[in-house]
């Protein structure tokens, strides 16, 4: 499990061995079974997690009850809801394992000391914060000016290989449309 981190850490950044020790003296490990709750609103999301294996999903919940998926993580991807995290604010949306994962992830106060200790560790989670705040930008577009077909390509182009991970009514949740509707669109479309 380490050598995933280790290498979504390389992506952006060059840790030296002995900085390698250090963040991974301080990542911790966690096992959580499919629909398994990992934050719900209210509640301050303690931990940044990485996925290893498996998929996390974030949602929120309206208040008639209808859950919509805000984002998919699968391997390699980090997730929380990042106001509550660094702000240590109650979060306004639920974390909940779409699949059997194993996640490595770290504290709050564990992260701020490796930022202290290792500070292109900051420049790695800056550039993190920045690709996931790109993310939610075209999203919000996407929603505002796209069909629900650019929709889905777009969430195929963006999550290659998940649709066949994930039920449909995840992904038309993600959408903004039926089950029923996606059934038919891809029917139609042969998508």
């Amino acid at each position: 499990m380490t050598a995933h981190i280790l290498s979504n850490f390389a992506l952006h950044i060059a840790l030296t061995p002995d900085e390698q020790d250090l963040v991974l003296g301080l990542l911790r490990q966690k096992q959580v079974s499919k629909r398994n709750m990992l934050l719900r609103p209210g509640q301050v999301n303690h931990h940044i997690y990485f996925v290893n294996e498996g998929c996390l999903r974030l949602f929120h919940t309206n208040q008639d009850g209808q859950e919509h998926n805000l984002c998919f993580y699968p391997e390699n991807w980090w997730a929380c809801d990042i106001v509550s995290f660094f702000k240590a604010k109650p979060a306004t949306t639920s974390l909940q394992a779409l699949e059997d994962s194993r996640l490595s992830y770290f504290t709050l106060t564990d992260l701020e000391k490796l930022f202290a200790q290792v500070p292109k560790l900051e420049r790695f989670f800056r550039i993190l914060t920045q690709n996931g705040f790109d993310m939610f930008q075209r999203r919000v577009t996407s929603a505002l000016s796209q069909t629900a077909e650019q929709r889905y390509r777009e969430f195929r182009r963006h999550y290659p290989g998940l649709e066949q991970r994930i039920s449909q009514k995840q992904i038309a949740s993600y959408l903004g449309i039926t089950a029923a509707f996606l059934s038919m669109m891809r029917k139609e479309k042969d998508l």
